[in-house]
Parts: C-alpha cells; structure tokens; sequence
C-alpha cells in the first residue's frame, strides 16, 4: 500500500491555474489572477522616440504625405506624417495616423508616385475588376486611363 499525497489525485490544470494566482496585499486580501499593466500610447511613443534617437534620426520636414502600397493592392497611407530619417542605418520612421485604403480609391493621386514594380499590381487589380462584377469593356478601358494617365504623368 502506497501512501499518496492530496495533490497526486488533484488534477493538473486546476493545479497550474492556482498556482498562477497571484496574493497582492497583505494577509486577507482577495487574489487576484494577474495584475493588469495599463500602457498609454504617450508611453509607447516616448519609448520609440527613445529607440529611435540611438540611431541618430534626423527630421525630415515639409512631406505632406506617405503612401505605402502593398503587393494585394492596398495602401496604408498617412496624411501629413513625422518623417525621421537615419542614412547611416539605413532607418526610416514614420509616425502618425495610418489608414488603409484600396488603390482603386486613391488611383488619380498616386499614379506618379508608381514605379515599374507597382505596374504590375495595377495589371492584377485590373485582372480582378471583371470578377468583381464589371464588364471585360469596362475593365480595358480602366486599364488604358490608367496607363495613359500614367504615361502622361511621367
């Protein structure tokens, strides 16, 4: 006859959840299953600031806006950002209030910020706009005022 102790036929998980919980306070207080670290975005911003002047950043002024297009043809896009800079570590950072739109909805603005790369995410939203519901018509004649108007911007 083996002897068992009272936690060999306790089970595992109630054992572990207490054994998380924390007593804060002296005797008699309520426990607690962890306390709760409330960060503001002030403290995270200053903690990036932070981080950000050991790389020796620099202000870059007077940029009205950033436009960062992805390869599934969205584009976070940011409207009179912070813009700093580090050209020795090769760091950019920018900072302010970030939305994400389609590039249908920003198409006329944008064409001269495209490059060569982004032409072929044009030719794949253009491939997408007859499954969506247009006409293969509709579809040629939005990619040739896309290019013409691309080219005429260029």
């Amino acid at each position: 006859i083996s002897i068992l102790s009272p936690f060999e036929n306790m089970n595992q998980e109630k054992l572990a959840k207490l054994q998380a919980q924390v007593r804060i306070g002296g005797k008699g207080t309520a426990r607690r299953k962890k306390k709760v670290v409330h960060r503001t975005a002030t403290a995270d911003d200053k903690k990036l600031q932070s981080s950000l002047k050991k790389f020796a950043v620099n202000n870059i002024a007077g940029i009205e806006e950033v436009n960062m297009i992805k390869d599934d043809g969205t584009v976070i896009h940011f409207n009179n950002p912070k813009v700093q800079a580090s050209l020795s570590a090769n760091t950019f950072a920018i900072t302010g209030h970030a939305e994400t739109k389609q590039m249908t909805e920003m198409l006329p603005a944008i064409l001269s910020q495209l490059g060569a790369d982004s032409l072929s995410s044009l030719r794949k939203l253009a491939e997408q706009f007859p499954r969506q519901g247009g006409s293969p018509l509709r579809a040629l004649i939005f990619i040739s005022l896309i290019l013409c108007s691309f080219l005429v911007s260029a």
